[in-house]
């Protein structure tokens, strides 16, 4: 009798491990396979989608460069970036959540790339200045200042400085590509005081940040008001006459060309960014394209 007893607990207790090494779907309990890349990355994730705010200039640019921009069968243009993703109104934001995300993605201007992320390469290019300059990297745009009108003294002056050797050196410093490696040095027209309002992008405001910086310690009688607005904010103020300079970080539209006077201050790339865990290195314009109107949504996908 008690060696029945004992044989029949050895095999209660075989049982009890079985079924704790077991899918049990009655609870819910299930056991997903281990797509891990060896680094704690796990390719079976999902793809968490950044991207910016409508109305955006680095939003506009994105989306016309990697072609999410399409037009329908009216022949409107429509914008099918895919209705899940995660919307930051900002340059900084875009960045603190993919860093803060290891599985998400996003694009950012590359003057304002720090090491919190990583920028892929696109097509196998690495999102330089030079690789800009030498249009290699496919996903760049222009730095526009708009105006109506004719500028007044200062914003002219203010325009002078920024177009010449010592503001398009400010451009490379921080990271942008100069428009004119040939600029001549800076020459005020005698405007020593006033003050001037610029408004628009949040991807050109950092760098507008150190010219102004740079221009008023030449002219300590100026002011300079930067507003981050956004890019058709801002020439919607250009037009209006509340800002004397809109900053648009995309090509203008036909009806901002209308009214306003545009004028390319520096080129930018926009790179794509991941979480520094994120084992990607490099995605082709048709894989960035389908992350971004929903077609390719886990990792797992990406070759």
């Amino acid at each position: 009798m008690k060696k029945f007893m004992s044989i029949f607990l050895i095999v209660i207790m075989v049982m009890v491990i079985l079924a704790g090494c077991t899918n049990d779907s009655s609870n819910g309990n299930t056991i997903e396979s281990d797509s891990s890349n060896g680094d704690g990355f796990d390719t079976g994730k999902i793809i968490n989608v950044v991207t910016r705010e409508e109305g955006s200039g680095t939003r506009g640019a994105f989306i016309e460069i990697v072609g999410i921009l399409e037009k329908d069968a009216n022949g409107n243009e429509e914008d099918r970036t895919y209705s899940e993703a995660i919307v930051q109104n900002g340059t900084n934001a875009v960045m603190t959540t993919v860093a803060g995300d290891e599985y998400s993605i996003g694009y950012i201007s590359l003057g304002s790339l720090n090491d919190t992320v990583k920028a892929v390469k696109v097509n196998g290019v690495e999102a330089t200045a030079e690789n800009i300059l030498n249009n290699s990297y496919e996903v760049a745009r222009p730095f526009n200042l708009a105006y109506k009108g004719d500028l007044n003294p200062l914003a002219q002056d203010f325009l002078n400085f920024i177009l010449s050797s010592e503001g398009q050196d400010i451009v490379t410093k921080e990271g942008y590509v100069q428009v004119d490696t040939q600029a001549s040095n800076y020459e005020s027209n005698g405007t020593e005081e006033g003050t001037l309002v610029i408004a628009g992008s949040t991807s050109i405001s950092p760098l507008m940040e150190k010219l102004v910086e740079a221009y008023q310690e030449l002219n300590s009688g100026v002011s300079i008001e930067v507003q981050s607005t956004g890019s058709s904010a801002g020439m919607q103020s250009a037009m209006e006459g509340t800002a004397d300079i809109g900053m648009a970080s995309r090509e203008l539209k036909d009806s901002e060309l209308a009214e306003l006077n545009p004028v390319v201050i520096a080129l930018d790339g926009i790179a794509v960014i991941v979480n520094n865990n994120n084992p990607v290195e490099d995605l082709s314009i048709d894989d960035i394209k389908s992350i971004y109107i929903g077609e390719t949504t886990n990792w797992s996908e990406i070759k």
